[in-house]
């Protein structure tokens, strides 16, 4: 879908020019189905001024290179950029659509210090100059009406109490003849219909209309408003939005290519502090949603590796060989991370998926080796004996099933097609890990085991358990 916004104040007309450039634009894209649009709506409010496109794509299996939505998106926002009569956005719908209307984040700039309607768009414009030049940022705009021409009637009261017209009538008389009034109904063949005045419409369009406007007095005399009321042209906004009882502007944004939504609002609340003091912010629809279960992530990975430093404590009643298989869990981190960076992906909830994956396999790897060690060393042999021997038993199995595994998750880095973003992802971080995980621990994880048995000194109390619990011959171990 593409959001269109022309300048306050432009005639319905001119939307319908840039509508058509848009509706020219995706009827010559062979992976667009149809297009439907609509004026005087859009994402940033209702007027004349504004409008929307929808834009169904076909099945993907009728789609080629080069056709996914992202790279439609891209090559739109290319072409789109080069009309001047408006500010037009293609966006893509949001994963969870009732967390919001597009992709990306979405911002509520506040002014909690009462500094006024110009004040907060002048801040909201100096925040938009800023992202502009970020790195990380990419289609940052606002969302909302933009200020537009208004006709301010100045009434001398004074004046009109003197003419005696009361400020009620003013009203009554306003609100009728330039809007509306209900007055009664009337039968008309069998139905009720309604009764509406209103002024004709020849006789309302110009600002100079409202010299023909009276009003009764309380004498009953009609009085001109030219004798009391006087005019000129201002600029104000079209919409007032308070968010949480502040005044505030909306603003949505999206990311450039190799960053996720989660870098994108650390570089807004970054740009925030480049404000004037008194303005506030707070996040919207699905980035208040990712922000609160963002700042929850670091206490759960904290309990996930509590419960497995527990569980491998009570698998080998030790609290030293838990910390030893524990350690290797950074090496399939860092490949995990290295695989991403080097492919230019974000990290995103599908990478986090697969870094869950890569730290249980890299423990699965040291455990091999360490369960080794470990029954060795308990059958008397010396602690760098015991690991060597362990290191030579196990390399092969470790070799294969790793390897099975990297090839396994192949397919999945090299995916393509629809939802192929997510099983790039997920892959691209397994595979990554796995492979640092893997070459790495055969080195590392035996240095692992001896520094912290050596730190720990429990070689010499477990030989003494074995010894005292070994048979005296053959019969008694049978």
């Amino acid at each position: 879908m593409t959001n269109v916004e022309l300048p306050a104040g432009a005639s319905q007309a001119r939307t319908l020019e840039v509508i058509k450039q848009i509706e020219n634009f995706y009827l010559n894209e062979p992976a667009v189905q149809h297009v439907v649009a609509i004026t005087g709506f859009s994402f940033s409010g209702n007027g004349q001024n504004a409008g929307i496109v929808f834009t169904p794509f076909k099945d993907w299996k009728e789609r080629g290179k080069g056709e996914s939505a992202d790279e439609i998106a891209a090559k739109a926002f290319g072409t789109f950029s080069q009309i001047k009569d408006a500010i037009v956005f293609p966006l893509n719908p949001p994963p969870i659509r009732e967390l919001g209307n597009a992709t990306g984040f979405t911002f509520r700039l506040q002014d909690r210090s009462g500094q006024g309607h110009e004040a907060l768009v002048a801040a909201r414009n100096q925040l938009l100059g800023l992202a502009a030049q970020s790195p990380v940022l990419a289609g940052v705009r606002p969302e909302g009406l933009e200020d537009a021409p208004q006709l301010q009637l100045d009434i001398d009261r004074d004046k009109a109490n003197s003419l005696g017209v009361t400020f009620d009538a003013i009203n009554t008389t306003l609100s009728t003849l330039l809007g509306s009034s209900y007055v009664n109904d009337f039968p008309n063949q069998g139905r009720q219909q309604r009764v509406i005045v209103q002024a004709d419409s020849p006789r309302r369009l110009q600002p100079e209309d409202l010299k023909n406007l009276y009003a009764r007095s309380s004498s009953g005399n009609m009085v001109p408003f030219s004798s009391f009321v006087t005019s000129k042209w201002i600029t104000g906004p079209v919409q007032l939005i308070r968010y949480n009882g502040y005044p505030a502007m909306k603003i949505s944004g999206a990311t450039k290519p190799g960053y996720s939504t989660g870098d994108a609002m650390t570089e807004m609340e970054n740009l925030m502090t480049k404000l004037p003091p008194g303005f506030g912010f707070e996040w919207t629809g699905q980035s208040l949603e990712e922000k609160t279960s963002g700042d929850q992530a670091p206490a759960l990975y904290a309990l996930s590796l509590i419960a497995v430093f527990l569980v491998l404590a009570a698998l080998y009643e030790s609290t030293s060989i838990p910390f030893a298989v524990m350690l290797v869990v950074p090496l399939g981190i860092l490949g995990a991370l290295l695989g991403v960076t080097l492919r230019g992906m974000p990290n995103d909830v599908y990478f986090k998926v697969g870094m869950i994956t890569v730290v249980g396999l890299s423990a699965k790897n040291a455990i091999l080796i360490i369960e080794f060690a470990k029954d060795l060393q308990a059958q008397g042999k010396g602690l760098i004996e015991a690991t060597l021997e362990a290191v030579h038993l196990r390399f092969r199995p470790i070799i294969m099933t790793s390897l099975a595994f990297i090839l396994g998750v192949l397919p999945l880095v090299i995916a393509s097609g629809a939802g192929s973003a997510s099983q790039r992802a997920i892959g691209t971080g397994v595979m990554g890990g796995m492979i640092t995980a893997t070459v790495l621990a055969v080195f590392l994880v035996p240095v692992f085991f001896v520094v912290v048995r050596k730190l720990f000194k429990g070689s010499e109390r477990q030989r003494r358990m074995y010894a005292a619990n070994k048979p005296r011959n053959e019969d008694e171990e049978i």
